[in-house]
């Protein structure tokens, strides 16, 4: 039997524990506001204020649709009100003891009411309720006329984002799970989850996963190697030969400079780096500089020609082979792009093959960041890095969670405090969330002359290095990788341009994942379950859906079939490289380098 004494004692304990926490945070909390709010200037809150006019202007587009046609908006109304009746009837029969079916299931994929405490009759009138409501605003929104494809586009998204906001899984009080895991701790799971919010709060971000499992350098970015060169820019990795004989042509890889290079060398069991390594290839990363306010007037040129170009050079030079098979993911696979067709008009044969990974050359249809770069939101972007020299990573950041806010946001504010746990640790989530800056002059110019204004598409309209871009004209092989569930860069838009281009050896992939777990796909170990696929072709019809049709299927991760395709690119296997660098481009330390470090 407890004793009674005891119990109050704890009980008081827990009282005074969750009081000093409470407290503290409050104190926490009132400080950063009130710095936040001084340190803001009229002119920031201005470029808020204009940045939110083009959204505010399409929900009044919107409105004024609705209000023309009155008979789908009565018969949407109807319709919700009819289900709710039903709802309201089931309720009744449960009451009296019967079976019913739902009126509204969550969808397949939406693991916020998975837990069966959501399947009890109030807190399920609850879910069923939120779920009609939530498909009454999105439908409404798709059937009205006489509003353009873009004001549509952009008011379901921030719809959608109030719909994902409002979820009944997101509060304490009427989650049950929630609620549950209050009573069994005594309270100990709320105190725990206001320090995780605490925590959150002071380091600008919530945490999706457990950081301090990660060490960059550690137990992630550990594929042996060696920094051979570095500029203002970029750090040059050549990774250490593990068979004895490699390829005569080396690979160089341009990751995006959106975040660290590490993605394509994460784990060893994840390590796209080390794969290509153990297949016999002689594999150079670049590794970009984290841009400080002093890179304001750095720009996308640049990062061709101390990025790319420099990168290519090094290699060359350490190799002795006058050409490199070349690698661009996502925004970087866009760079490869523009120069590589520079380089054709030049006669410059440097690269002897391309590959892109989720890379976009036509904007038209770059999924719904282009929400966020009509002319208002990017002027006021433009004045707020003209300010600070640069982009800070967080913004990108939160852009992209915002495409996925239940899987991204939600998910971590329902497990980090309203449950009170700490994340998962997820090799992945910790890459995405080591985010980098922009520099103001390249980023502005990328978005302005890409994403708004589609010039990329459009042969010879683009001037990179004094040459107009034409990517028809590319004739060298290549091979692109694209994901069927890519929010980012849609498989579509990157399968048309590609495939008009000139070449004649062209390869496509569609992996059975998003933008990141697409690429980071490695083959399944042996004894252990497939759990992935791809489809593959070449990429020569005229439009993505004759491609799909026409595509093979193959079970497992894509890397074996690059790796083949890259052999047949890199020429016969020689010796591999016994030392690092060479007289001109000498070693400067050992991978993962210091540029994918700074913060």
């Amino acid at each position: 039997m407890s004793n009674p004494s005891s119990s109050s004692i704890n009980s008081t304990h827990l009282v005074e524990q969750a009081t000093q926490v409470f407290q503290k945070g409050l104190n926490q909390m009132a400080e950063k506001l009130a710095a936040q709010a001084s340190g803001q200037s009229s002119q920031q809150m201005l470029e808020q204020m204009h940045a939110m006019q083009p959204i505010m202007q399409a929900f009044g587009n919107a409105a004024t649709a609705l209000s023309a046609e009155p008979h789908m908006l009565m018969q949407q109304t109807m319709q919700w009100h009819q289900a709710h009746l039903a709802l309201g009837a089931n309720l009744m029969e449960q009451m009296m003891g019967r079976t019913t079916s739902p009126v509204v299931t969550p969808a397949k994929d939406d693991r916020r009411f998975s837990h069966e405490s959501w399947n009890s009759s109030i807190f399920d009138l609850m879910k069923q309720s939120y779920l009609l409501t939530s498909q009454f605003l999105v439908s409404t929104i798709a059937q009205t006329r006489n509003l353009s494809d873009f004001d549509r586009s952009r008011v379901d998204f921030y719809t959608r984002q109030f719909i994902d906001a409002l979820s009944p899984s997101n509060f304490l009080a009427t989650n049950p799970e929630a609620l549950s895991t209050a009573l069994s701790t005594k309270g100990e799971s709320l105190i725990e989850g206001f320090q995780n919010f605490l925590n959150d709060y002071n380091r600008g971000g919530i945490s999706t996963t457990d950081y301090s499992k990660f060490q960059v350098g550690g137990n992630i970015a550990v594929t042996p190697g060696t920094v051979v060169f570095r500029n203002h820019l970029i750090e040059l990795i050549q990774y250490t030969p593990t068979t004895p004989q490699t390829h005569k042509k080396p690979l160089v890889i341009c990751p995006p400079w959106i975040n660290r290079f590490y993605i394509l060398d994460l784990q060893p069991a994840n390590s796209f780096v080390k794969y290509m390594v153990e297949q016999g290839f002689t594999v150079f990363m670049v590794s970009w500089k984290n841009p400080t306010a002093d890179y304001k007037n750095v720009g996308f040129e640049n990062y061709i020609t101390d990025g790319l170009y420099a990168a290519i050079d090094a290699t060359c030079s350490i190799t002795g082979e006058d050409s490199v098979n070349a690698i661009g993911y996502c925004i970087g696979g866009t760079m490869l792009s523009a120069a590589l067709s520079v380089m054709q008009q030049n006669n410059d044969k440097r690269i002897n093959s391309a590959t892109f990974f989720t890379t976009l050359t036509d904007f038209s249809k770059a999924g719904e960041l282009c929400l966020f770069t009509d002319d208002a939101q990017l002027t006021a972007l433009e004045a707020r890095m003209e300010r600070d020299g640069v982009l800070d990573g967080k913004s990108m950041a939160t852009t992209f969670s915002m495409m996925r806010a239940n899987d991204m946001i939600w998910s971590y504010v329902t497990n980090n405090y309203l449950m009170g746990k700490q994340p998962f640790p997820f090799d992945i989530l910790y890459w995405n969330d080591d985010s980098t800056r922009m520099p103001a002059a390249m980023h502005g110019w990328y978005l302005r002359n890409l994403y708004l204004e589609n010039l990329m598409s459009k042969p010879g309209k683009l001037q990179v290095l004094g040459k107009g871009i034409d990517l028809r004209k590319l004739d060298l092989p290549m091979y692109m990788v694209s994901a069927i569930n890519d929010h980012i860069t849609p498989w579509e838009s990157c399968y048309t341009p590609f495939a008009g281009m000139a070449s004649k050896s062209k390869r496509f992939v569609l992996s059975k994942a998003g933008h990141v777990a697409g690429v980071v796909n490695p083959p399944t170990p042996e004894g252990k379950p497939v759990k992935r696929s791809f489809w593959v072709a070449d990429g020569t019809m005229p439009t993505a859906e004759s491609w799909l049709k026409t595509a093979s299927e193959t079970q497992d991760s894509w890397w074996p079939d690059y790796a083949s395709w890259l052999s047949g690119q890199s020429g016969p296997k020689t010796a591999a490289l016994k030392t690092a660098g060479n007289a001109k481009y000498k070693p400067l330390g050992s991978a993962p380098g210091t540029y994918v470090l700074e913060k």
